[in-house]
């Protein structure tokens, strides 16, 4: 069964994000004193005296606000509290009960979800009376806390333990983790909801909906995947505020923590610089990455349409050229169904391991029918190979000359393994070394 959830609600600025780092002992909401900061909902495992739970942070329900942003944020708030085991309704005891609050209590008590009270921002424990007024939401006594000083937190943590159901963890170390990278408004969280089937992601015209990295579970055919849907990354100019900048540090962690890239592309924009330089950042660290091109609908197309964006994205992409190619788009469903398949392939590619006999016998050949060119005279020779990592796939040649070994030489030979193992999605390291023979 999978863990249960416990979810972070209320009005907005009352402390929700302070109060979910905390319990998770990360850094991973965005805190600032702007309300609304948090717009998605945000997940992570936390734990506590040995019971596991997923805990969400939304964003503020605020009411009486037609704003069609505000809506959707209160809409994820109120998907959050549907899908939540226990529920944490965070007030803020500094500036006192508000109607806000009475009217997210009233819709806290239609889920019929159980519900702890708790008071944040409690700046003196001996004195009660800034709590008691919150007795008239009718949702019981509630449990004073300061989040950003971390004080009776363990307390709180015990009553959640009480009211969750009992969890027995499974292992889910096979999913393949996949992060879903590019400019803000290219449809990444369009393309995250309907490989969910679900709006989990806001989704807006607005560029930079989403500002945090937001995991999510889904199992199809029996195969697990964490999607990881990421805020755009705009250039550092146009980086004008705090939030946006901690946004693109988590977007860049998110690649990090990933197996599989999904570099999505607008299909009516072309490559960009900016596309260039995030998707060098998966190929350096070595990442599997697919290039997604989105927005496909939206393109005039006559019979060469394809072949002719092809060549341009490899071209403007040339450090990767293993990287598989999807023409889609997130608004009608076309080709979508083809993500997943692709990515558990590359996935695939990345964690391959090659005998070191089979190896070596595809280097011996490939030597055979090439042999690296001479430097000054003398020749370079090559003795043999081993693998010697996955994620990326790493192959260390020993050598006499591991320095004169040219990088055209190099790429031959990456060529040769790709041609003999596949390696479709997937940057190869070639490292040289001297021979101690």
């Amino acid at each position: 069964m999978p863990k249960p959830v416990v979810a972070i609600v209320g009005r907005p600025n009352v402390g929700k994000s302070t109060l979910f780092n905390r319990i998770t002992g990360s850094r991973i909401a965005i805190v600032e004193d702007t309300p609304g900061v948090t717009r998605d909902r945000l997940y992570h495992d936390a734990d506590w005296r040995g019971c596991s739970f997923t805990l969400v942070d939304t964003g503020g329900i605020a009411v009486g606000n037609d704003d069609p942003l505000i809506v959707q944020v209160r809409r994820q708030a109120e998907a959050a509290v549907a899908e939540a085991d226990v529920i944490l309704f965070v007030v803020d005891a500094r500036n006192g009960l508000t109607a806000d609050d009475e009217e997210v209590a009233n819709l806290l008590r239609r889920s019929g979800r159980p519900v702890i009270l708790v008071a944040n921002k409690v700046e003196d424990f001996r004195d009660p009376t800034p709590v008691h007024e919150f007795y008239r939401l009718g949702l019981g006594d509630p449990v004073p806390i300061s989040a950003i000083h971390g004080l009776n937190i363990g307390d709180l943590l015990d009553r959640i333990v009480e009211l969750l159901p009992r969890f027995h963890e499974e292992d889910d170390g096979e999913a393949l983790r996949v992060a879903v990278v590019g400019r803000p408004n290219v449809g990444k969280s369009s393309i995250v909801n309907r490989l969910l089937g679900e709006e989990r992601v806001i989704v807006s015209d607005l560029p930079g909906t989403t500002r945090d990295a937001i995991d999510t579970y889904i199992r199809r055919d029996e195969k697990e995947y964490v999607l990881i849907d990421t805020a755009g990354m705009r250039r550092k100019s146009r980086i004008v505020n705090a939030t946006e900048h901690y946004s693109v540090l988590r977007t860049l962690k998110a690649v990090e923590r990933s197996d599989v890239v999904l570099l999505i592309l607008d299909g009516t924009e072309g490559v960009t610089e900016q596309d260039k330089k995030i998707a060098g950042y998966g190929h350096e660290l070595g990442k599997a990455s697919i290039i997604v091109v989105n927005k496909w609908d939206l393109v005039p197309k006559d019979d060469k349409t394809v072949v002719r964006y092809e060549e341009i994205i490899r071209r403007e992409l040339s450090f990767m050229t293993y990287a598989p190619i999807l023409f889609i788009s997130a608004l009608t469903g076309q080709r979508v169904a083809r993500i997943l398949p692709t990515v558990e392939a590359v996935g695939a590619a990345a964690a391959r391991r090659v005998a070191t006999s089979t190896l070596n016998d595809v280097v011996r050949e490939a030597i055979m029918l090439t042999p690296p060119p001479a430097v000054k005279g003398q020749a370079v020779k090559i003795y043999y190979a081993t693998q010697v990592k996955v994620k990326p796939p790493t192959f260390v040649f020993f050598c006499n000359r591991p320095d004169d070994v040219h990088f055209s030489y190099q790429r031959y030979l990456e060529n040769q393994l790709r041609q003999a193992f596949g390696f479709e999605g997937t940057p190869l390291r070639l490292l040289f070394r001297q021979s101690k023979g």
